[in-house]
């Protein structure tokens, strides 16, 4: 994989570019390709973001999101746009298979891909450039720095920065989160010097829920988390009856993790979700305590130091019998 700047002579020219994300996009991974596109399309380039799987609800209201391609959905239209396209920048994802049924689209493409994230152990043969930098708060900190790179001032529009700062405090836990670092505050400060108004996105993405969204919150922390102090361990289990009851749909489980650690004891926090042919899991911890190696060796997943996802094919009581007997015998 060569490195990201070597592109620049390849956009000296219009160009039809195609930007995609991971399956199940989050702040960071929509915010991030929806910024790209905007730069892009001041530079007079021809972009079209395509996401894998559909996008939650919290991020409806983004400049540009009715552009944003479903894959799911919308399969014919986004595979004749990849195919026509002259790049891809893949954003937010180190691994292919996190695009799911994107995948054999995106790697049996001829058109140059370019990467652009921040997590552990990328897929460098699967790209021709880009930067992989997992000491990087966000993707959305990383395509900051990308657009800074070209040296214009008139770039930074309301669209672009709206976008970056969504990923930017998403990601980092509205800066709460380790992987906060002075280059966060000083992207933040920039914005602000730039009279960015960063209340419209916390009114958007944080205040702006369902009640339907809370009372499952409500349910998973009363009913479905399990406390096991002893192994410093909180366990969330959602099955898909669970999120029939509450009519949860794409978005409503995010965060949802992260409560068990606010409790003294907890160090690790696991949320198991039901889905229709897999369960899902989410892991979180604090301080020097690595999910991701433990995500990879363990469940098929991987991510960031304290904050990782897996999978497993078996049935959620076996699968939460096996990371109890993982953890409780001390493999993390």
């Amino acid at each position: 994989m060569q490195q990201i700047e070597q592109i620049l002579p390849l956009l000296s020219t219009p160009k039809k570019i195609v930007i995609t994300t991971h399956h199940k996009p989050d702040g960071d991974a929509i915010g991030s390709s929806l910024g790209l596109y905007h730069f892009l399309r001041q530079y007079g380039h021809f972009p079209t973001v395509v996401s894998p799987s559909e996008i939650p609800d919290f991020l409806q209201w983004m400049p540009g999101i009715e552009t944003v391609l479903n894959f799911e959905a919308e399969t014919k239209v986004s595979v004749r746009i990849i195919e026509d396209a002259d790049l891809i920048f893949c954003l937010d994802f180190s691994r292919m298979d996190r695009v799911k049924l994107l995948e054999p689209h995106l790697r049996n493409s001829a058109k140059t891909r370019i990467l652009i994230d921040h997590h552990l152990n990328p897929e460098t043969e699967a790209f021709e450039y880009g930067i992989c930098n997992p000491e990087k708060s966000s993707t959305c900190e990383m395509v900051y720095d990308y657009i800074k790179s070209f040296g214009r001032e008139d770039v930074w529009t309301t669209d672009v920065m709206q976008c970056l700062y969504t990923g930017l405090v998403t990601d980092t836990g509205s800066f709460r989160f380790p992987a906060t670092t002075a280059s966060v505050h000083e992207m933040a400060a920039d914005f602000k010097r730039r009279n960015f108004d960063h209340t419209i996105i916390y009114e958007n993405v944080f205040e702006n829920d369902k009640e339907s969204r809370l009372r499952l919150l409500g349910f998973a922390l009363n009913e479905r988390m399990d406390i096991f102090p002893e192994h410093h361990l909180g366990i969330i289990t959602l099955s898909k009856a669970d999120l029939e009851k509450f009519k949860a749909i794409t978005g409503d489980t995010e965060g949802i993790v992260n409560y068990p650690l606010t409790i003294e004891s907890v160090k690790v926090s696991v949320l198991l979700i039901e889905r229709k042919d897999e369960i899902k899991l989410s892991f979180r911890s604090k301080g020097s305590i690595d999910v991701s190696a433990f995500a990879r060796k363990h469940f098929n997943g991987g991510g960031h130091f304290n904050a990782a996802g897996g999978s497993s094919k078996d049935n959620m009581e076996n699968t939460v019998a096996a990371l109890k007997s993982l953890i409780f015998n001390g493999l993390i």
